[in-house]
């Protein structure tokens, strides 16, 4: 009987480590996950809050030639909404066939860069979306006065302008258009079931592709790969 008991006792112990075991090798299975961040549900700056006017707004402004010279290229044509928001181009075509030196990134969470433009010179969307507009071999627009005037002669968009930017004087000016492309550009998120498994859903993803971020994070691939934006 006591042999029994002496039996039970170390089996029950026995038990008792395996499962420690198992949830430890379980836990350091799971442990790559902490070199990623999910998406955040909502890209809004405190310091530009969105409204829905000022994201239709923005979204006509990307989709509108009107912002370059010629009137033939708009921002959607280097960050092609349906392209994954590049133009798939090793550097993109501007005025006149002109190229530049580096191609377009995505647009798609470009709002989580902590800067814009490859070089990094504008600090955020709002900022960067000006940029091209003035470029003289992108949309060469030879001024914002010019910018304005045109806007303002077009069809809609003053009115667009007032319900984006109702409490302004003057509410259809060049530094609004960047405030407005901004806003729509904040939306351009991309959650998947990678953002579903690291919210705590461990069934977004596949034993395969459980391993597959295992050999990732042993790889090393986390150095230059890792964060919200991988």
């Amino acid at each position: 009987m006591k042999a029994v008991r002496q039996y039970i006792i170390f089996l029950l112990f026995s038990l008792a480590i395996f499962s420690l075991t198992s949830t430890s090798v379980s836990a350091d299975k799971q442990s790559w996950k902490n070199f990623f961040q999910p998406l955040p549900d909502s890209l809004i700056d405190v310091s530009n809050p969105t409204t829905k006017a000022q994201v239709e707004l923005g979204k006509k402004l990307f989709m509108d030639p009107i912002l370059s010279t010629a009137k033939d290229i708009s921002c959607n044509s280097c960050h092609g909404l349906n392209t994954y928001g590049v133009d798939n181009q090793p550097t993109s075509t501007g005025h006149k066939g002109k190229h530049g030196d580096r191609n377009s990134p995505t647009v798609f969470n470009a709002a989580l860069h902590i800067a814009q433009f490859w070089d990094g010179r504008a600090k955020d969307v709002e900022e960067q979306a000006l940029g091209p507009v003035m470029n003289p071999v992108e949309m060469a627009m030879p001024s914002e006065d010019v910018v304005v005037k045109r806007l303002t002669a077009a069809k809609d968009y003053q009115e667009l302008f007032k319900k984006a930017f109702p409490d302004e004087a003057k509410p259809l000016s060049f530094t609004n258009m960047g405030k407005a492309i901004g806003a729509f550009e904040r939306t351009l998120l991309t959650p998947s079931r990678f953002d579903d498994f690291l919210k705590g859903n461990d069934d977004a993803l596949s034993p395969e592709e459980k391993k597959g971020g295992e050999t990732f994070a042993d790889a090393g691939c986390v150095a230059c790969h890792s964060g919200v934006t991988l």
